[in-house]
Formats: structure tokens, C-alpha cells, sequence
């Protein structure tokens, strides 16, 4: 992917194999319990990841506030400046994708889309939804996330989530300042929308 900053991993999926054991003769205990009449496989936690937008060179506080805890945050574009990467990057990873207004040798670091596979789904990302020229159910997405319009959205159509989280950055009229949150879960996707509580 282009838009890691710096070379920050995407794949949130990773940690489902943290932990696994190599080269031992010895069975997981765990693992054979669960392979036996009745047992219960116990669920994994949700992978979360969180989604921003629209910062348009301010991270606010309160954004980062609300995205702590999660695995990966994805960047919808019109960051702003390298500072609002940087201040993600301390929270979690981060992919970004350019933005219109996105100019000059850090944002030349950036591509217009980026393909996140985290926990069995994959996530297609962009700044202005209007560029999906595809259907992405088809092409085995399912979400697609972006940017630009500042409005929140969080909508299910055709087996796919629509998901934009809004704009974090300056207040745009009434629209309201958010970021959102994606689960992954048993090879589907949920989000929500945050929406940051701003003086």
C-alpha cells in the first residue's frame, strides 16, 4: 500500500496469529478442547479500526480521544498536512489516501485509493465516493469507506457498507464534527458514527 505513513502495517488481522505456537510435538490444550463433542469455540474480540476525515490540517483532541483503542485508523483524505498523520500514527497505524486539497511532497506520498484486508474482509478506501466506478460487492468488498462530503453516513446497500465518518477538522455549517469506527467480526463489518462534542 502507498498511503502508510511512515511504512505502518494495515493488516489489523495479524494478531490472529499472535501467539501461535511452532515446533512443538505438543497439541494446544486449548486448541483440543475445542475440538471435542460439544465444546465451544470461544469468539474472538472485534478487530476495531478506527475512521477519520477531512481534518483538513487540524487533529483535534478530541478525535484522538475517541479513536484510542483501535488496531488501525484509516485516513478518508483532506488530511491536511503531515502534523495530522503523525498525531494518528501515535495512536495506532495509519493508511491515508489523498485528498483534493491534499498538495505537495508529503501528500505526493499518498495514492488516490488503498485496499485494507483486515480479518477476513477487505475495505476499499477513497477520498470522493463519486470515483467508485465499480460495484464493489462483486469485487469481494465489504465496505467502502471515504471522505469529501463531510456528512456522515453509515449505510448497508447490496451487501456493502457505505461508510463515511464525516469531518473531524473546522466545523463545515451545521454539520456535525465526527469520526467513526468500524468492527470486524466473524468476516463482517459494522460501523457507527462518533460525533465529537466540540465547544
Amino acid at each position: 500500500m502507498n498511503g502508510r505513513f511512515p511504512a505502518l502495517i494495515a493488516d489489523a488481522s495479524r494478531r490472529d496469529r499472535a501467539g501461535a505456537r511452532s515446533g512443538s510435538a505438543a497439541p494446544d490444550q486449548a486448541a483440543d478442547a475445542a475440538r471435542r463433542p460439544g465444546a465451544v469455540t470461544p469468539a474472538r474480540p472485534p478487530i476495531r479500526i478506527g475512521v477519520i476525515a477531512d481534518t483538513h490540517r487540524l487533529a483535534r483532541p478530541e478525535a484522538l480521544a475517541a479513536l484510542a483503542g483501535s488496531e488501525l485508523i484509516v485516513h478518508a483524505g483532506d488530511v491536511g498536512g503531515p502534523e495530522v498523520l503523525a498525531a494518528l500514527g501515535a495512536v495506532a497505524p495509519v493508511v491515508a489516501v489523498r485528498g483534493n486539497n491534499d498538495r505537495g511532497p508529503w501528500a505526493d506520498a499518498l495514492a488516490e485509493t488503498e485496499i485494507v484486508d483486515s480479518g477476513g474482509v477487505r475495505l476499499y478506501v477513497v477520498h470522493d465516493v463519486a470515483q467508485v466506478d465499480f460495484e464493489p460487492a462483486a469485487a469481494g468488498f465489504a465496505a467502502v469507506i471515504a471522505g469529501h462530503s463531510h456528512k456522515p453516513r453509515c449505510e448497508e446497500r447490496g451487501g456493502v457498507l457505505w461508510f463515511n465518518p464525516g469531518s473531524a477538522g473546522p466545523r463545515r455549517f451545521r454539520l456535525p464534527v465526527a469520526v467513526g469506527r468500524l468492527a470486524i467480526a466473524l468476516g463482517r463489518v459494522s460501523g457507527e458514527i462518533v460525533e465529537l462534542r466540540i465547544p
